[in-house]
């Protein structure tokens, strides 16, 4: 438990962050795997649309802080290779 008015206040805005983090981390799992999921279907229009929004929605996410540039830009590249193999 926190001693000083301070800390109490630095616990709880860590809370409310942590919470807000594993929102847009658990959408970026649910996003990328929806890729996936076109991939291993052979269907490219389906890879191409869910490409598409997974690529905005991880730059969004660089955008807010939960994401480094170079992260999102690892995940999209891997992403978009898988894509354009079919």
């Amino acid at each position: 438990m926190a001693n000083h008015k301070s800390a109490a206040k630095r616990a709880k805005q860590t809370i409310v962050k942590t919470e807000r983090n594993r929102f847009y981390k658990t959408r970026i799992k649910n996003v990328t795997k929806s890729v996936i999921a076109a991939i291993e279907s052979a269907d490219k229009e389906k890879a191409v649309e869910a490409m598409k929004t997974a690529n905005k929605y991880v730059h969004h996410c660089v955008s807010k802080g939960i994401l480094k540039k170079t992260t999102a830009a690892r995940k999209v590249s891997r992403l978009q290779t898988k894509v354009n193999a079919i």
